[in-house]
């Protein structure tokens, strides 16, 4: 047994990305590693190391990639990221796109760009001289009989005259796994690869990298925020603490600690500041909100091309009331919420009514966005822009994506205040793009909660999260659902991540399956 990736006292060229003590690492044929660690302790800094996206300074990586005849480190190391749950960045992306019908007809669909990646690889495998005829046909074998497995444990067909761009965070997951594996890989690099999958998904998911592992030889190495995630199949743990790599230990080692989650961790004191703290200016409005719907819809129907999202969807949502919405992948949870929000055009098509606000007559988005704060997977996408982690937090009092105006000094205690109840106040002048992705969350939390909304919508709010700081912000919800006139909904694959508070349940069934 051979180490396929080995690092001996790595030191990053970069000093931003350096550790606090020189690393080591080693991942052997036959393993299948999890890389563990709090929110920012640096699990993607080591990542980027071993892809070598940071050089280090002396002693650089070395790689094993045999039987594997590819040379190049990028034909063997396949990495999908955290943000690949949400997409690519191709620059033209903004945040209403997946709603707009004209844009999403600009968009390939699925198919389109599986045949792409597989045109690619067969031209990478065309080039690669040290292949055999044979070698070839073998390797070709493998990717089709890889691809076949994949497509019917995902029912890729399903999707494959979907545009990219309608895709549920979910299904992205399974599109960009599919299009990983086409080029069959001989260490594949999955962040968080669960989140944003349903049961079901979660289980194929977990069915197709055993059966990988088992027929190929696919190192698979998964990094964790959610260590209760962690797969059965997996042999060894390198844990990461706070800027520094931890030995790795046999699964079993790792085992025999408890790792669970606290039972609460918001203090005494920050939970009195948030239930005392005063209301927004607009709290008591001309048509009484204590005695308003909030949501109503009446046969709601919503249609991309021969496409139905939702069909003849009636619900009502009442002034305090808290809400889990669930549902499989691709089944319109996040379609239902971009009505609710104001930024799903085919709203003024259906009889729906908002804060008293009867859509098409009159209002603006404006007038039915002030009331809501929001997070989702497509909203953390949306922000990849280098900006303070304030301004950041201060555009939720907008609606905006980027801060166009400037935040009066109160507006700014408030954001302050936010961060300082997600742990993230000493991140209030770091670069949003230059934190982790957890921290990044936990400011796009903060912007939801910056205006003290009326009504709070969370889609996948612990995404990405570790398990102190998904206690943290299911702490802060159910304090926030104490304070009068508060009405939330909350989407979740994971039933334990849903709060306390919740008291209604909608469940969305996947139409066109």
């Amino acid at each position: 047994m051979h180490n396929i990736i080995e690092i001996v006292n790595g030191i990053p060229r970069h000093p931003l990305y350096r550790f606090h003590q020189p690393v080591n690492f080693t991942a052997a044929e036959g393993e299948c590693l999890a890389i563990v660690g709090n929110n920012a302790s640096g699990k993607s800094m080591l990542v980027d190391i071993i892809t070598g996206k940071h050089p280090l300074l002396i002693n650089p990586v070395k790689y094993d990639f045999s039987p594997s005849k590819a040379k190049m480190v990028c034909d063997n190391l396949k990495h999908i990221t955290f943000h690949d749950a949400y997409g690519t960045d191709d620059g033209t992306y903004y945040y209403q796109q997946r709603w707009n019908q004209h844009d999403i007809d600009a968009y390939p669909t699925v198919g389109d760009l599986l045949l792409q990646t597989e045109q690619i690889a067969q031209k990478s495998l065309e080039d690669e001289l040290a292949l055999t005829r044979e070698e070839k046909i073998k390797v070709n074998d493998q990717r089709a009989s890889i691809k076949e497995k994949i497509f019917k444990l995902f029912h890729i067909e399903q999707l494959i005259n979907k545009k990219i761009v309608m895709l549920s965070s979910g299904e992205l997951r399974k599109f960009q796994l599919t299009r990983t594996m086409i080029y069959n890989p001989r260490v594949l690099i999955m962040d968080n690869p669960f989140i944003g999958l349903d049961v079901n998904a979660r289980k194929q998911l977990h069915d197709l990298l055993l059966l990988l592992v088992k027929q190929t030889k696919l190192l698979l190495i998964i990094v964790l925020s959610k260590i209760d995630d962690m797969p059965d199949f997996i042999t060894h743990v390198v844990e990461v603490k706070d800027r520094v790599v931890m030995p790795k230990i046999t699964v079993q080692q790792w085992n025999s600690h408890n790792h669970f989650p606290p039972q609460r961790v918001l203090t005494e004191d920050k939970m009195q500041r948030i239930i005392s703290m005063p209301y927004a200016e607009d709290f008591n409005l001309k048509h009484d909100m204590a005695e308003s719907d909030v949501i109503s819809f009446n046969n709601v129907t919503i249609r991309y091309g021969d496409r139905t999202i939702l069909d003849k969807l009636s619900f009502t949502v009442h002034n305090g009331e808290h809400w889990a919405l669930s549902g499989e992948n691709g089944s319109g949870k996040s379609t239902l919420l971009s009505i609710v929000c104001a930024d799903n055009p085919q709203a003024y098509a259906n009889s729906i009514t908002l804060f008293g606000f009867k859509r098409g007559t009159g209002e603006s988005i404006w007038d039915i966005k002030r009331f809501i704060g929001y997070i989702s997977p497509e909203m953390h996408r949306a922000y990849l822009r280098d900006l303070p982690a304030i301004e950041i937090v201060a555009s939720g009092l907008r609606d905006s994506v980027g801060l166009y105006h400037k935040p009066k000094q109160g507006q700014l205690e408030a954001c302050r205040f936010w961060m300082d109840i997600f742990g993230i106040g000493h991140h209030a002048d770091s670069s949003f793009l230059k934190i982790s992705a957890g921290e990044q969350r936990l400011v796009l939390l903060a912007r939801a909660f910056v205006k003290d909304p009326a009504l709070l919508i969370l889609d996948e709010p612990l995404h990405g999260l570790d398990l102190f700081n998904r206690r943290l912000v299911k702490d802060i919800i159910e304090t926030f659902c104490k304070r009068k006139n508060k009405t939330l909904i909350m989407v979740t694959h994971y039933e334990e991540e849903l709060p306390s508070v919740i008291d209604h349940h909608i469940r969305l069934k996947k139409i066109n399956a």
